[in-house]
C-alpha cells in the first residue's frame, strides 16, 4: 500500500506538550497520530467522546418531568403524597 504525507499546522505549545505525553508514552507523534487514524477507522468514528454538555438529557428529564405532572393533574393524583400513591400500586396489584 502507498504511503500518504498528511501536513498540519498546530500550535508550538499543543505540539510540545503532545509530544512529552507521547514520549512518556514511547511513542513519536506521527505513531500517535497514526494511532488515532487507525482506531477511528476501527470505530468507525472519533474514537473518544466528543461531546458539548448533554443539554438533550436534561431537556429529556424535564419534559418527562412536566408530562409525569400534567398525567398526575389529569388522574387527579397531583396533590397526592408519595406514600399515598405507593399504597393505591399496592391496592392496585392485589
Amino acid at each position: 500500500m502507498a504511503n500518504s504525507l498528511i501536513q498540519l499546522r498546530v500550535d508550538e505549545n499543543l505540539r510540545l506538550e503532545a509530544v512529552e505525553i507521547f514520549d512518556k508514552l514511547g511513542i513519536d507523534l506521527p505513531t500517535a497520530i497514526r494511532m488515532f487514524l487507525v482506531r477511528s477507522v476501527l470505530e468507525k468514528g472519533i474514537p473518544f467522546p466528543m461531546k458539548l454538555e448533554d443539554d438533550s438529557i436534561t431537556r429529556n428529564a424535564i419534559f418527562a418531568m412536566k408530562e409525569a405532572s400534567r398525567l398526575a393533574k389529569e388522574h387527579g393524583i397531583s396533590e397526592m403524597t408519595l406514600e399515598e400513591i405507593n399504597a393505591e400500586i399496592s391496592d392496585a396489584r392485589k
